[in-house]
């Protein structure tokens, strides 16, 4: 009876917290008024997840929620000082590392592709001139840094990318527990992820999975100067990249506010940013 009062009870502070940024959601806008609320100076932001499989303590939903209440916070932030527009989450995404788990969903890098012109070329409708991605998977990353420049070139929009952390395996970091090979299901994630969706969780079944034999590699390993092509379940048949076991939602929360703080900075820079003075 306890736990299923806490679920209406977060089911309603949820419902208030959507109701307070509906203003800064797109797809509230009526046709109309899309010409006058949507004017040269907006950031459209787009937030993109992934629904794939994050080893058995972790739903699929990881990288789409996480994406969408980054976004959701930033929106409710800074919104109204830096006229952001948030866009609907693009949940589903390359995904096709995970492609070995049933149940993961999956585009090509050309159906991606495809789809990010496409909704670029509806918003150049607009007079937008600057757009955001907000990547929530690290698996679009490279394929994303392509799509800005082919949005610039074939719609002129200012494009750029960012991300909740960005991914170790690009440069990010990731905990000294982990040989900064935290990837995907590790500590921090799965914290983040406690944070927002705690009943969604299952720690139980969670245990280290970090490719400890990459340690001593200078080049070849996450975030060396040598890349290299991988599948989720090359290191280990549960598919997750990292130690979550010590993971917490109190981390998490802390994790979650730098991020939100830290592009809310950055939405200050992609307000005013020009390629000339």
């Amino acid at each position: 009876m306890v736990e299923v009062m806490v679920r209406m009870l977060r089911r309603v502070l949820d419902s208030v917290v959507m109701s307070e940024r509906h203003h800064r959601h797109y797809e509230d806008l009526s046709g109309p008024a899309v010409a006058d609320a949507v004017g040269p100076n907006s950031i459209l932001l787009l937030p993109i997840g992934a629904i794939e499989q994050h080893g058995p303590h972790l739903p699929m939903s990881v990288d789409e929620v996480i994406a969408t209440e980054t976004a959701n916070a930033v929106t409710a932030s800074v919104g109204d000082d830096f006229d952001i527009w948030q866009l609907p989450t693009l949940a589903v995404s390359k995904s096709n590392e995970h492609a070995w788990s049933p149940g993961t969903l999956w585009y090509s890098p050309e159906t991606m592709m495809s789809i990010l012109m496409d909704i670029g070329r509806s918003l150049s409708t607009t007079r937008a001139q600057r757009l955001v991605l907000l990547n929530g998977h690290g698996g679009n990353t490279t394929h994303l840094v392509t799509a800005l420049r082919e949005l610039r070139l074939q719609f002129g929009f200012k494009t750029f990318l960012t991300h909740p952390s960005l991914p170790p395996a690009y440069g990010g970091t990731s905990t000294e527990d982990e040989l900064g090979m935290g990837i995907h299901g590790g500590l921090n994630e799965t914290s983040v992820f406690m944070h927002l969706r705690p009943d969604l969780v299952d720690l139980s079944v969670a245990e280290r999975r970090v490719p400890e034999h990459l340690v001593d590699n200078r080049h070849v390993r996450f975030g060396g100067s040598v890349s290299f092509g991988w599948l989720s379940n090359d290191f280990h048949s549960d598919g997750y990249i990292g130690d979550p076991t010590g993971a917490s939602s109190e981390r998490g929360a802390e994790l979650f506010a730098s991020a939100v703080e830290t592009m809310s900075d950055q939405m200050a820079e992609i307000s005013t940013f020009e390629f000339r003075r």
